[in-house]
């Protein structure tokens, strides 16, 4: 049997220094957490305003389950579809400003529906370059031809567009982009889709409740509306709790449900879950007072931050990457932190460029002065 060659491969990526390993938390989401019985203060989870352990939402989950119980039992089309979801649809698509929304189990699955359904034989999908994988999966699998752009480069994606020969064209892109914390340029990037008769597709997932008013996200933050767009956010992240959503103009809703495959051949999420992320969606809209904390945060670690060897990349968002390029450093430094007690994840190669491994760093509302404090002081500590 070849596993050999399994193991060879998984040799040779930990001797780049790229081999991944699971840790197991004892202890809620927070940003303190317990990781192999060791208490760490915790500088990279996506639960940017803290509420994935909000006592509010637990006691709705509990009532939600206790009404509605713990599994949908059968796909959306099939006998899956529950009041909650149906009501938690409509919510979403008011808070964004679309006519319909969808609800998808992940938004790995929302992706790869969404181009799929909308993009085939023909067709052609432009893309930022460092898109989230998942939409890179979706591309390929759509089976549509793909042009590739420089990040944030549109000089670029208005040649391809220009070139291009195909009757339907899809633009898709992050809208924060989930390893550099940088925004993709969508008002320049729907005038291109105006022009060229193209669909936007905007992945949301680290803007939607974070940016914007009242973090309807990333569309507002830019003040930007068009029936062009098809939005996509996630509901694990800054909402807390699971799943994600695509919220569009009516027929192309339809479109999913008739022909996204990852929506049609998949067992709805427990109704107990929309119940939930309807008072999620309701503290959303009531935290600006997190959103400011957040914010000064931000603000505090990159002046902190703003003298070590290594640079910080160019982020107004929770997300502050560090970048130390080599691997292998990045895992030390790493390592180091959490020696001291601090949680922060190495990225390094295929999910960043070569030569771009960084520290993750990412701010939660739930952080406190203090939290940030410590993480500047154990950073310099290490650059000594």
């Amino acid at each position: 049997m070849p596993f050999g060659l399994l193991q060879q491969t998984l040799d040779e990526r930990a001797e780049q220094g790229l081999r991944r390993r699971r840790r197991t938390l004892a202890s809620p989401q927070s940003p303190n957490i317990v990781v192999d019985g060791k208490p760490y203060l915790s500088f990279c989870s996506n639960d940017y305003l803290g509420l994935a352990a909000h006592p509010g939402l637990i006691a709705a989950l509990q009532q939600g389950a206790a009404q509605w119980g713990v599994g949908a039992g059968a796909a959306h089309l099939v006998s899956g579809h529950f009041e909650p979801h149906h009501q938690l649809e409509q919510q979403l698509a008011a808070f964004v400003g679309k006519p319909e929304a969808l609800l998808f189990s992940t938004g790995y699955m929302a992706n790869i529906g969404i181009v799929q359904a909308l993009a085939g034989k023909g067709d052609t999908v432009f893309a930022d370059k460092l898109n989230h994988a998942s939409l890179n999966d979706a591309m390929q699998l759509s089976r549509a031809h793909v042009q590739r752009y420089r990040h944030n480069d549109l000089a670029q994606l208005a040649q391809q567009l220009e070139r291009s020969d195909s009757v339907r064209k899809l633009i898709i892109t992050d809208a924060v982009f989930s390893m550099e914390g940088d925004l993709a340029r969508l008002p320049e990037l729907l005038a291109l889709c105006e022009r060229h008769d193209a669909w936007l597709l905007v992945d949301d997932a680290h803007g939607f409740g974070v940016l914007g008013e009242q973090g309807r996200g990333t569309l507002s933050h830019f003040d930007i509306r068009s029936p062009r767009i098809v939005y996509m956010a996630t509901l694990g992240k800054a909402a807390g709790v699971f799943g994600a959503f695509v919220a569009a103009e009516s027929t192309v809703i339809e479109t999913l449900v008739n022909h996204a495959r990852s929506y049609v051949y998949t067992t709805a999420t427990p109704p107990a879950l929309a119940v939930v992320l309807q008072d999620s969606l309701r503290l959303i809209a009531q935290g600006e007072a997190l959103r400011v904390h957040l914010r000064a945060l931000i603000k505090k670690l990159r002046t902190g931050l703003s003298d070590l060897p290594w640079p910080l990349m160019l982020s107004d968002t929770a997300i502050q990457p560090l970048l130390i390029g080599d691997s292998k450093q990045a895992l030390a430094l790493s390592e180091g932190l959490r020696e001291r007690g601090l949680w922060v994840a190495a990225i390094r190669p295929p999910t960043v460029p070569q030569g771009t491994a960084r520290l993750r760093i990412t701010l939660s509302a739930a952080h406190t002065e203090t939290d940030v404090e410590k993480l500047i002081g154990a950073l310099h500590d290490l650059a000594r």
